[in-house]
């Protein structure tokens, strides 16, 4: 059975919203076979990226930049990653009271030299979330569930 690992830190409500439609869409009518491991950025770690065929990545944007416990998985991860998993396909979705463009720019970076492969378009919301943006996410956890369907 496939793995999507969701690796998130979603303290606030806006994330906490996201993060449910990311997981509802990833529980889509018609998508099977699919194993979904939902798990806090503190709590993940290099095993459960080796078993993943598929990462999704939430955080906000802190003071312009990821979340520390976002960065703290990347910096956990990333030895025990290289090279292992080139061309493994994630999406990200992030939140931010003004702006998200640092924590992407960051995510950009380490998934570059991680070998990983964005498959599906980013998810980004300012203020509070609206509909459009809860949709968007629930589209992303569909997509990238439905891509692992065999």
């Amino acid at each position: 059975m496939a793995v999507l690992l969701i690796v998130h830190h979603s303290p606030g409500p806006s994330l906490r919203a996201m993060l449910g439609q990311v997981m509802a869409g990833t529980n889509a009518p018609g998508i099977n076979g699919v194993d979904v491991h939902s798990v806090a950025a503190l709590d993940a770690d290099a095993a459960m990226v080796h078993d993943a065929d598929a990462v999704i990545l939430g955080t906000p944007a802190n003071l312009g930049y990821m979340s520390g416990a976002l960065k703290h998985f990347f910096d956990t991860v990333y030895n025990e990653c290289l090279g292992r998993a080139p061309s493994l396909p994630f999406s990200v979705f992030v939140h931010g009271e003004s702006d998200t463009s640092g924590a992407l720019l960051g995510i950009e970076k380490i998934t570059t030299g991680l070998g990983w492969r964005q498959s599906q378009a980013t998810v980004s919301s300012i203020g509070t979330p609206d509909q459009a943006v809860l949709d968007r996410c629930w589209e992303l956890g569909a997509a990238m569930a439905a891509s692992l369907m065999e």
